[in-house]
């Protein structure tokens, strides 16, 4: 045990490590950003090697930082639920749930009311991510996440096949008889999907009409259904998400298969605590129920 490095010093390279900034690690621990680079200088000496490699603005791993960095995760994520397993869950040790904000708003929330009734002693944290980045098994204990569900050292469950269609404000839709009144309508865009706009122009028989269409594009789709609510345009939304809602409308009963869907996600490397188990058992059943 004499051996081992410091746990600060530890906990300073996996947060690090994992946000690739010394500043949000810094942020995330509590301590200031010279505080975490002292504590990734002293451990790289200790351990007579680099972990980082360090840019103007940014910083990534070197290779034996990367080699060593799951053997980290895993003793963090080991401590984490020997912890949960012995003194339980509690308002400080939460079951934390991440996903994008358009799922948190339109799936998820209605879920995780009906699961508090059921079980209020069970304390939850919610996660906002929104780039695929922003996701992996460390740091939560459940995700939703968006793709194909390609994902490795990961039990993925879908929450089923995703067709998109144009959605917009009943104002805007009064105007819209068909496809081709499209043409001068903004279109709103929302990054990271394969398929958008280009592909239901296509299909609805009107791609050249895009040209004729002003662009507004936005980083998440919760920002393009907001714009869309306000008259701002027209936007791509999964029909899942807006069948709850009464400020959006489908002017075309037109949709289109999305190449990717939302997946149920949890960690295959570890087993998760009792809470956290529960959690995920009930959104499983979740998965087919409607609002």
């Amino acid at each position: 045990m004499s051996d081992l490095p410091p746990l600060l010093w530890l906990q300073a390279f996996e947060a690090a490590a994992r946000t690739l900034s010394f500043t949000a690690a810094g942020r995330e621990l509590g301590v200031t950003q010279a505080a975490i680079s002292q504590r990734i200088r002293l451990l790289e000496d200790r351990l007579g090697q680099k972990l980082f490699v360090r840019y103007p603005r940014s910083l990534s791993l070197t290779p034996a930082g990367q080699a060593w960095l799951p053997s980290i995760h895993d003793a963090f994520t080991r401590i984490s639920e020997g912890t949960s397993e012995v003194f339980g869950t509690s308002p400080d040790n939460p079951v934390t749930v991440r996903t994008t904000p358009v799922i948190q708003q339109n799936w998820l929330a209605p879920r995780l009311t009906r699961f508090h009734r059921r079980h209020p002693s069970i304390a939850i944290r919610l996660v906002s991510a929104i780039w695929q980045d922003d996701f992996g098994p460390e740091g939560a204990d459940i995700e939703i996440r968006y793709g194909r569900g390609e994902w490795q050292g990961v039990e993925a469950l879908s929450l089923g096949a995703e067709t998109l269609l144009p959605v917009c404000a009943p104002g805007v839709a009064a105007n819209l008889a068909s496809p081709a009144d499209l043409s001068g309508n903004t279109l709103l865009h929302a990054l990271g999907f394969a398929v958008g706009w280009a592909t239901w122009l296509e299909q609805a028989g009107v791609a050249a009409l895009e040209r004729d269409c002003p662009a507004l594009t936005c980083d998440n789709q919760v920002m393009t259904l907001a714009l869309a609510s306000q008259g701002a345009g027209v936007a791509l939304a999964h029909r899942r998400l807006i069948q709850q809602r009464d400020d959006l409308v489908a002017p075309f009963t037109l949709d289109i298969a999305s190449e990717e869907s939302f997946w149920l996600v949890r960690s295959s490397r570890r087993d998760v605590g009792e809470d956290a188990a529960r959690l995920w058992h009930w959104l499983a059943a979740e998965r087919d129920v409607s609002d």
